[in-house]
C-alpha cells in the first residue's frame, strides 16, 4: 500500500511539474490580457476528462499492448478501432467544453484549448508515469523516460487542443473535430511506443517544438484588441526605461572621456 502511495506522489509531481512548465512562456507572456479565469476554469474540466481519457486508453489499449509485447504473440500494436473510438469521443467532449457561452463570448478558444488540453495532458502522464515507476524504472533510460512524459505529454495535448479551439473560431468545426482526433490519436500513439523505446521521442520532440511559436500566434489572436494595445503600449514604456537607464549609466562615462 505504501509502495502504491508513493508511486502515485512520484506520477503525481511529474504530472503537475509538466502542467505548470506548460503553461510558462505560451500563457504567461499575455498574461492579464486575455480571459485567465474561463482558461482556469477549463484547468478543472481538463482534469476530470483527462482521468476518464486517460484511464480508459490505458485499459483498453497500453494494457493489451503491452501484454501482447511482453507475450512476444505480435509486435504490440494497438487496437485501431479502440484507439478512434477513445481519441474521437474525448475529442467530441472537448469541443462542447470550448463551445460554452462564456468562452465563444470572449473568443478564448485558444487560450482556453490550451488550459484544457493542459489538464488532460498531465492526467495521462500521470497514468503513464505511474505504470514505468511501478514496471520499474530501468537506471537512466528510464528516468529520462519520465522525465520527457512529464514535460511533453501535457504540452502536446495543449498544442492539439488550442488548435482545435483555432480552427472553431474560424469556422471549421467538423474539420476541428476529425482534425484533432487525427493528431490525438497519432500522440497517444507515440507517447505509448516512447514508454517502450527512446527513439520515439525523435518523432515526438521536433514537431512539438516547431508548433510552438505557431501557439503563441493563436494565444496572442485570443487577446481582445484593446488588450493588445495596452500590451504594445506596455512593451513601448518598457523599452524607453530601459533605454533611459542605459543613458543614465552611460552619462558619466562620456564625461569622463570629455575630460581625459
Amino acid at each position: 500500500m505504501v509502495n502504491e502511495f508513493i508511486t502515485f506522489q512520484i506520477a503525481a509531481i511529474c504530472g503537475l511539474v509538466g502542467m505548470t512548465l506548460g503553461w510558462r512562456g505560451v500563457m504567461t507572456k499575455y498574461s492579464g490580457f486575455y480571459d485567465l479565469p474561463t482558461a482556469w476554469n477549463q484547468v478543472f474540466w481538463g482534469i476530470l476528462l483527462g482521468g476518464a481519457y486517460a484511464s480508459t486508453a490505458h485499459n483498453w489499449l497500453f494494457i493489451p499492448m503491452i501484454e501482447t509485447v511482453t507475450s512476444g504473440e505480435r509486435a504490440g500494436e494497438l487496437n485501431i478501432i479502440n484507439l478512434i473510438l477513445i481519441t474521437l469521443i474525448t475529442t467530441i467532449a472537448m469541443h462542447f467544453l470550448l463551445r460554452r457561452k462564456r468562452i465563444r463570448k470572449g473568443g478564448s478558444h485558444a487560450t482556453s484549448g490550451w488550459g484544457l488540453g493542459l489538464a488532460v495532458g498531465g492526467m495521462f502522464s500521470i497514468v503513464l508515469i505511474m505504470y514505468k515507476v511501478m514496471a520499474g524504472v530501468d537506471g537512466i533510460t528510464g528516468v529520462l523516460t519520465i522525465v520527457l512524459i512529464a514535460f511533453f505529454a501535457p504540452r502536446a495535448e495543449a498544442l492539439i487542443t488550442s488548435y482545435h479551439g483555432v480552427l472553431m473560431l474560424r469556422g471549421k468545426r467538423w474539420g476541428a473535430i476529425f482534425r484533432a482526433t487525427f493528431w490525438r490519436a497519432a500522440s497517444i500513439t507515440m507517447f505509448y511506443f516512447a514508454w517502450l523505446n527512446l527513439l520515439a521521442w525523435i518523432f515526438i520532440i521536433p514537431p512539438i517544438l516547431l508548433v510552438q511559436d505557431s501557439a503563441e500566434k493563436w494565444v496572442w489572436n485570443s487577446v481582445p484588441k484593446e488588450g493588445q494595445r495596452r500590451w504594445r503600449r506596455m512593451q513601448a514604456d518598457k523599452k524607453r526605461e530601459k533605454q533611459a537607464a542605459a543613458r543614465l549609466i552611460q552619462a558619466p562615462k562620456d564625461i569622463a572621456t570629455a575630460e581625459e
